[in-house]
């Protein structure tokens, strides 16, 4: 039995960090919930993550949630994987930037593309601009690439290029050159072929 264990649903948000375990290389073991049955607002799970929400993650009696920090933490934890910048590293910034651009800045901005308010809010208002302003400056770092901080892959490119590839698999990104070789980098690797393989099976059940 491993001392890591994922709290997740598949396919969902958390697919995220499996792809981050498969890259990592350390074993694992899945509790998979079904959003179906409401199964993460139960009162066992809701004392791991009181959102109700997935994923979690447990590392001995280390509990993590949050998509993003969770890479974060598994990329620093486990730095034989190459998947961090190590403190100390000026492109450490860069790479926090990046790793955390998905969640605060892509993510709500996709979600207010596909869910348009009644008004559109001031960008004052907001943490982030309307999509477009995201993805024009998002699009720089992935060109020429091939990954966010050049040659070097990370967790980085793990968080958000799982939300590039959400956003273009189902239509909420408009598409562009650079996102779509960005996107078919990131899915020639091996470790995110066999975390979409799994979810699969995990679908099924």
């Amino acid at each position: 039995m491993s001392n890591i264990t994922l709290y997740h649903a598949s396919p969902s948000r958390s697919s995220i960090v499996l792809w981050m375990l498969e890259e990592i290389g350390e074993p694992y073991d899945i509790k998979l919930l079904k959003l179906s049955e409401r199964e993460q607002l139960k009162a066992d799970y809701l004392k791991i993550n009181p959102m109700g929400k997935v994923p979690a993650l447990k590392h001995g009696d280390t509990v993590i949630t949050e998509a993003a920090a969770i890479c974060a933490y598994l990329a620093d934890e486990f730095p034989q994987a190459n998947l961090n910048i190590p403190v100390g590293d000026t492109r450490r910034g860069l790479y926090f930037q990046w790793l955390f651009y998905n969640p605060s800045v892509l993510d709500p901005a996709m979600t207010d593309r596909a869910f348009p308010r009644k008004e559109e809010p001031r960008a004052t208002a907001l943490g982030y601009r309307n999509l477009d302003t995201v993805l024009d400056a998002l699009e720089p770092a992935v060109t020429p690439g091939p990954f966010l901080l050049g040659e070097r892959f990370t967790a980085a490119d793990v968080v958000l290029g799982s939300g590039l590839r959400y956003g273009m698999m189902f239509k909420l990104i408009p598409e562009r050159k650079s996102f779509g070789g960005y996107v078919a980098r990131l899915a020639a690797r091996a470790a995110l072929q066999r975390a979409e393989a799994k979810d699969k099976e995990l679908s099924a059940e």
